[in-house]
C-alpha cells in the first residue's frame, strides 16, 4: 500500500486540487478505491465525471473527497516523480549496448539501462519487449498506449536471443502481433552490426516487419555505436562504406515495395548510412513525415530545408559579424553549406565551422550529442572563434547547460575566453543564431514564434 501513496510536488493554482485544499506533500492514495500504480493508472481513473480522490495529509489524516468535474478534466496535481513510479531497468546485455562502452567515473545517471514501455510512450524511448510481463502488456492493451517503440534488431529468434543475451528475447517478439491486432501503434529499430544482424538477416528481419505495416508506422536502421572503451565485450567491427551501401540498396528496395502496397516508405536508414556510403541525403518526402527524428533518420535533411527556408526569408544585408560553431564530423560538413549559403546572401557575415573529433569516446563516434566538454576545450583553445561559439544544444543534458564530462557551459566559455552560447535543435535556430538575430520561440514547428510577411518572417 505504501508503494501506491504518490506524494504531491505542487498543485496548480486555480484548480480543483488548489479548490479542494490540497498541498505539496499530501499523497494520493487511492482513485475510486483503487490503488494507483503510475502515471497511466492516475490518468485513467481520473477521466470521470465523478471520482473519490482519498488523500492521506502530511499529519497521516485521510481525506476522502468527492469530486464533480468535466470528463477527463485534470485536477491539477503535480508529482515528485512524472512517471509515478521507478523506471524499470534492462535485463538484457547486449552485445551492442553503448552503455558498457561508457568509461568509468562519470556521473550515476549515464550508466542506468532503462527497459520501460512507460518511458517508451512519455519520452519515445525504445523498449526489447524482454523486459514486459502479462500485466505491462494488459495495461498497455486496457489503456491503448501508443506508439510503443521497439528495438526489434532481428526477427530471427535464435539471433536475438544471442544478440540480447537473453534466453526470452526470441518469444518476446510475439508481443508485436498482440499489439498489431489491437491496433496499437509502434515503430521499430534495428541497431545494425557487421556480420551478424545486417545483410540476409537484415532482408529477413525487414521482410517480417512489413506484415506489420500500417499500424507498425517505421522501422529505422541504424549503425552500431563503438567507443574505445570495449575491452572484454563482443568482438565487433565498425561498418565499411560497401557495407553501408549495401545496407542502402536492401531498404530502397523495401521502400519501393511499401510505398506501392501502404503509401510509406516504412523503412528508414540513418543519416550515418548515407555519409559513409558517399551517397546525397534523400529528399524530405522519403521520410515519411519524420518519424525517426530522435533516431538520426532525416536529422541533416531536415535541418538544411529548415535552414534554406529560413534564410530566404531574409533580406541581404551589410552587417558584420565573425562567429563560430561547432559539432561533431557527422554534421560539420553540412553546417559548412549553410554557412557558406549564409555567407552569399550576408557577405560581412565570415562563420567559421569546427569539426570536434571525439578522443574521449574514440573517434569513430561523430555525433554531436556525445562531444564532451574537455574535447570542445582542448580543440578549440587557440583558434579564432570571433564574436561567440555556438553549440548545439544535444552537446547538452537535457535541460541544463552541462556537458556528457559534467563540465558546464560556463566552464568552456571561461576556458576558451568567448561567450558560448546554445543553438536550438533547427536549422531555423541556426540560422538566426549565425546572423545574430533574435529567434522566439512558440509552438508551431513549421517556424516557432514567426510568421511569413511579404517574403520574410517577422
Amino acid at each position: 500500500m505504501e508503494k501506491s501513496k504518490h506524494r504531491i510536488a505542487g498543485v496548480l493554482p486555480g484548480s480543483i486540487a488548489w479548490e479542494m485544499g490540497l498541498e505539496a506533500g499530501d499523497r494520493v492514495v487511492a482513485v475510486n478505491g483503487n490503488p494507483v500504480e503510475d502515471i497511466f493508472d492516475y490518468d485513467y481513473l481520473i477521466e470521470d465525471e465523478y471520482i473519490e480522490l482519498l488523500v492521506e495529509k502530511a499529519d497521516q489524516e485521510e481525506w476522502l473527497i468527492e469530486i464533480e468535474k468535466e470528463e477527463k478534466e485534470d485536477l491539477g496535481l503535480v508529482f515528485e516523480n512524472g512517471l509515478m513510479d521507478d523506471y524499470h531497468a534492462c535485463r538484457n546485455k547486449c552485445i551492442f549496448c553503448f552503455i558498457d562502452q561508457m568509461p568509468p567515473g562519470m556521473r550515476e545517471t549515464l550508466y542506468f539501462k532503462d527497459d520501460d514501455s512507460r518511458l517508451s510512450f512519455l519520452q519515445g524511448n525504445y523498449v526489447t519487449l524482454t523486459n514486459m510481463d502479462e500485466h505491462d502488456v494488459e495495461r498497455i492493451l486496457r489503456y491503448h498506449m501508443s506508439p510503443i517503440n521497439i528495438s526489434v534488431h532481428t526477427t530471427n529468434p535464435e539471433l536475438r536471443c544471442n544478440m540480447l543475451n537473453n534466453r526470452f528475447a526470441g518469444d518476446a517478439l510475439k508481443k508485436i502481433d498482440r499489439f498489431y491486432e489491437a491496433g496499437i501503434q509502434m515503430n521499430g529499430q534495428i541497431v545494425l552490426c557487421r556480420g551478424i544482424n545486417d545483410r540476409a538477416e537484415l532482408e529477413r528481419t525487414i521482410g517480417d516487419l512489413v506484415k506489420y505495416a500500417p499500424v507498425m508506422q517505421s522501422v529505422s536502421v541504424v549503425p552500431v555505436g563503438l567507443s574505445r572503451y570495449r575491452e572484454g565485450l563482443y568482438p565487433l567491427e565498425p561498418l565499411t562504406g560497401e557495407d553501408a551501401a549495401h545496407t542502402l540498396s536492401i531498404i530502397r528496395r523495401w521502400q519501393g515495395i511499401c510505398l506501392e502496397r501502404f503509401g510509406i516508405h516504412f523503412v528508414h536508414a540513418s543519416d550515418e548510412f548515407y555519409i559513409l556510403a558517399g551517397e546525397e541525403i534523400p529528399e524530405a518526402e522519403t521520410y515519411d513525415g519524420y518519424v525517426q527524428l530522435e533516431n538520426g533518420v532525416g536529422m541533416l535533411r531536415l535541418l538544411m530545408d529548415e535552414a534554406c527556408e529560413a534564410l530566404a526569408g531574409f533580406s541581404g544585408d551589410s552587417r558584420n559579424r565573425e562567429v563560430s560553431i561547432a559539432t561533431g564530423k557527422l554534421a560539420a560538413p553540412y553546417l559548412s553549406e549553410i554557412a557558406d549559403k549564409i555567407h552569399g546572401k550576408f557577405p560581412g557575415v565570415r562563420i567559421r565551422v569546427h569539426s570536434i573529433r571525439n578522443d574521449f569516446f574514440g573517434e569513430q563516434i561523430t555525433v554531436s550529442g556525445l562531444i564532451t566538454g574537455q574535447d570542445l576545450v582542448r580543440q578549440c583553445r587557440g583558434l579564432k572563434l570571433g564574436e561567440e561559439l555556438l553549440l548545439p544544444i544535444n552537446m547538452f543534458r537535457s535541460g541544463e547547460e552541462v556537458f556528457l564530462d559534467d563540465m558546464t557551459r560556463f566552464e568552456v566559455q571561461e576556458a576558451l575566453q568567448v561567450p558560448v552560447n546554445i543553438v536550438k535543435s533547427s536549422g531555423r535556430a541556426l540560422v538566426f543564431a549565425l546572423l545574430g538575430e533574435t529567434f522566439v520561440e512558440g509552438e508551431s514547428r513549421d517556424f516557432p514564434g514567426y510568421e511569413w510577411k511579404e517574403n520574410r518572417y517577422e
